[in-house]
């Protein structure tokens, strides 16, 4: 095995291949303190790309409600038991990865879900995270019965577990944006990639008996616009371009902004090793350090009081790159917060959004003599 730098993990590590990072990695953010679950996102996916026979159950994009919500059933639960115990030492992870805890003749550790494990997709949707009985029946402050809501589409990793573990390698990584895709005709539908992946999100056709996965809209990418499910978000939750490595991190990019230099943004479980390139703000309501740490890692914590700042208008460019989110269908490269305005860019350099940080309210007379009528919404 080659050992590879996983700066999320701040370590080497082992993997089945050398690195070779693509020449620019696209990544998306998603902010779970303003999802509402309302499966626009899922719906988008699901009309464009899993509408046909055998994708019945296939969903590239979900949402589901932590803590107790998944889709496969348990697939975290069971990945984290199969890992065993997780350590963090400051900004470094000492435990060990799903490659570097595998049993001999494994690449990695894994388990493979079946049909029924798929058939309940909204299973644990809007449960809290306590046992509402006698004793907490009534809510206290700060409360601790929380839950939220976690979108999830494939994270197309920098070390992907489904791309190693094929035998066929008909999963690719691709140089130039870092999307990983199975090529349909090299797949003999082993699933050894289905029970590799600790997010669980490739997925078997039984009708076509290959496997397939979110690919991250590439047309459209191609194009410069945004996957579909980024753009229909209603929430405003997603935002998309692409990611550095911390050393060649760019202020003026918006990704590399919530990443590396403010730190909002963290990968959803970096202890598998994977170095996902989907990220979340974590909710800022969670009372546990431990889950928050369990989900998203070291700083946790440190991201939602350093969101917190942005939100109470303490960091404007914080503000900035957080609006500038499902704010135009485009891709934007470049961004800059002048005054009390935000301004993106495309990577041709054309401006393609400008918005205030701040929506000015205009409060009206409840009647106007000029029409002699009484308005209801003056606000």
């Amino acid at each position: 095995m080659a050992r590879v730098k996983n700066w999320q993990l701040g370590r080497e590590m082992s993997y089945w291949y050398p690195e070779a990072r693509p020449k620019k990695q696209f990544a998306a953010i998603f902010d779970t303190n303003k999802c509402i679950a309302c499966q626009t996102c899922t719906l988008a996916c699901k009309t464009t790309w899993t509408s046909g026979r055998g994708q019945e159950y296939m969903l590239w994009n979900n949402v589901e409600t932590k803590p107790w919500g998944s889709y496969p059933l348990a697939w975290d639960v069971r990945e984290l038991d199969l890992l065993g115990p997780q350590h963090w030492t400051g900004d470094t992870y000492t435990g060990k990865t799903i490659f570097e805890a595998a049993p001999e003749g494994k690449k990695n550790i894994g388990w493979t879900p079946n049909d029924m494990d798929y058939a309940y997709p909204n299973r644990g949707e809007d449960e809290v995270n306590v046992t509402i009985n006698v004793k907490r029946y009534h809510l206290k402050l700060p409360h601790d019965m929380w839950f939220f809501y976690l979108p999830r589409v494939c994270n197309h990793c920098t070390y992907p577990a489904c791309l190693q573990a094929c035998t066929r390698q008909s999963i690719y990584k691709r140089p130039e944006d870092g999307i990983v895709l199975v090529d349909q005709e090299r797949c003999r539908g082993y699933r050894i990639c289905f029970e590799a992946c600790p997010y669980k999100k490739i997925f078997y056709n039984h009708t076509t008996r290959v496997s397939e996965k979110c690919v991250f809209c590439f047309p459209a990418v191609e194009q410069g616009y945004q996957p579909r499910c980024m753009r229909n978000c209603i929430g405003k939750i997603r935002s998309f371009g692409f990611v550095s490595t911390p050393a060649n991190a760019r202020e003026d990019n918006p990704i590399d902004f919530l990443v590396h230099v403010r730190k909002v943004a963290k990968p959803l479980y970096p202890q598998f090793g994977l170095e996902p390139n989907v990220y979340y703000i974590p909710p800022i309501h969670v009372s546990s350090n431990d889950f928050l740490t369990m989900l998203f890692g070291a700083g946790a914590r440190h991201a939602i009081d350093t969101y917190r700042a942005a939100m109470e208008g303490d960091d404007p460019e914080l503000l900035g790159a957080l609006l500038l989110a499902v704010s135009t269908d485009r891709i934007i490269h470049r961004y800059q917060v002048t005054g009390d305005t935000v301004i993106g860019w495309a990577e041709d350099g054309e401006e393609v959004v400008r918005i205030p940080l701040k929506v000015p309210t205009i409060e009206r007379a409840p009647f106007d003599p000029d029409l002699n009528v009484y308005r209801h919404n003056i606000t």
